[in-house]
C-alpha cells in the first residue's frame, strides 16, 4: 500500500498483538534524520493500535513500513493521518 510517505506491507499473523518494522535507507538522510523519521512512525503506530488487537475484533498484522524522504520535513498530524488511512486500506477496513 503506497502513500504520500510511506510504503506500508502487511500480513496476518498468529499473534495477539500488531508488529512493527521499519526500513529508512540512507536516501531518506543521515543517522539523525532516519532516526527521527522512525521515532514518528513507531508513535504514530503505538497510538494508532489497541492494546490488543483480537479484543478489538481484528486480526493482528505484521506490517513494514518502507520511509520516503518526504516524511522527515512533514507535519506530524499530516504524516498520521497518511499512515493511519495506509494502515485502514492495508487492513481492508473502510
Amino acid at each position: 500500500m503506497a502513500a504520500r510517505y510511506v510504503t506500508l506491507i502487511g500480513r496476518p499473523n498468529d499473534r495477539e498483538c500488531d508488529r512493527l518494522g521499519i526500513v529508512a535507507s540512507r536516501k531518506v538522510g543521515g543517522a539523525v534524520v532516519r532516526n527521527r523519521a522512525k521515532r514518528r512512525l513507531r508513535e504514530i503506530f503505538r497510538h494508532g493500535q489497541p492494546d490488543r488487537a483480537t479484543e478489538s475484533g481484528r486480526r493482528p498484522f505484521d506490517v513494514v513500513a518502507i520511509v520516503r524522504r518526504e516524511l522527515a520535513d512533514a507535519p506530524f498530524a499530516e504524516v498520521s493521518a497518511d499512515v493511519q488511512s495506509a494502515l485502514r486500506k492495508l487492513r481492508g477496513d473502510k
